[in-house]
């Protein structure tokens, strides 16, 4: 395998799901004090999301409160309850591609434009016959940090 051609730099978000959004809202906003940065809403994903930070500068990171359009649909956004965990890269197309060619499963969709703005790719929780290396039950979402991000080149 050739040497690794990107970082990780850190975590750039956490993504928690339920069936109500509401619940989550009272824990992480009312109750732990998260500032609360926007929303997402996508029909194509299922998602109707509430976008929490915790930290600020470089230790930002935030806490996606995730419910279903649907609950009925996939994906199912709430199942599991820790839908997803995302880290910052310093070269996404550089990691997707390495990854890819050392066996690693993506979910459908490619590189595109995530909830907060940034170039995404996620990597599936599982690995298949053609792929066989996925997250172990964990969907990982790889997000190309912005430049100047600690850590970057």
């Amino acid at each position: 395998m050739s040497q690794r051609p990107f970082k990780v730099l850190g975590v750039q978000q956490i993504a928690v799901g339920a069936a109500d959004k509401s619940e989550l809202r009272r824990l992480w906003i009312d109750l732990l004090g998260l500032a609360l940065k926007g929303n997402f809403r996508s029909e194509s994903e299922n998602v109707d999301e509430d976008i929490a930070l915790c930290g600020s500068g470089a230790a930002e990171v935030e806490v996606d409160l995730m419910q279903p359009i649907d609950p009925d649909k996939k994906p199912r956004v709430h199942e599991p309850p820790l839908n997803h965990i995302g880290l910052w890269v310093d070269d996404l197309a550089a990691a997707v591609e390495w990854l890819g060619g050392a066996g690693v499963r993506f979910a459908p969709g490619g590189i595109r434009r995530g909830a907060a703005g940034h170039e995404v790719c996620f990597i599936h929780p599982r690995g298949d016959a053609n792929s066989p290396v996925g997250g172990c039950g964990v969907l990982i979402e790889l997000v190309q940090a912005p430049p100047g991000h600690p850590g970057s080149a």
